[in-house]
């Protein structure tokens, strides 16, 4: 299985598309928030199932705060992470995911990619496909793959 996950957007989408065709394969879609009411053409564009959350900037969405699902055998907390004050560290979101009993948290807002693996979850952020903060300023995406053991591999890409 392989999930495209993104996030902050806001509104510029052209990057979103090029990730789409250049990656082509994928079986889930996954949007951290900050869509901007681009919900209908990141659905349209995915050529998958897309979940997608509510970002601090998406305030006349309808979309949910969070997604509670499961990947893989392994269960996944999606949030935009404002709420878990993600900008002073990932510490906050991480006992909140552990404490709800997710194997996998992911969540954007700092427009900075980041990989977790602590002994109790896995913290994921895609960074952001329009305006990226981390050095170098690349926009940022993941990809998760789901191995046949049902192992979950990370890379974060650039374009």
């Amino acid at each position: 299985m392989r999930v495209l996950i993104v996030s902050d957007t806001h509104r510029n989408n052209d990057n979103f598309f090029r990730v789409i065709e250049k990656i082509k394969e994928i079986d889930l879609v996954i949007h951290c928030g900050d869509v901007e009411g681009s919900e209908y053409a990141i659905s349209e564009g995915a050529g998958c199932e897309a979940l997608m959350v509510m970002g601090n900037n998406d305030f006349f969405s309808d979309l949910p705060r969070e997604i509670e699902t499961e990947i893989g055998g392994y269960r996944v907390l999606i949030t935009h992470g404002h709420s878990y004050c993600v900008s002073m560290g990932s510490e906050r979101i991480k006992e909140e995911a552990i404490l709800r009993g997710f194997d996998i948290v992911i969540f954007g807002h700092t427009h900075k990619p980041l990989v977790e693996r602590d002994e109790d979850v896995i913290a994921l952020n895609p960074g952001s496909l329009s305006y990226p903060r981390q050095d170098g300023r690349r926009p940022s995406y993941m990809i998760m793959e789901i191995d046949r053991d049902g192992e979950a591999h990370f890379t974060v890409n650039y374009l």
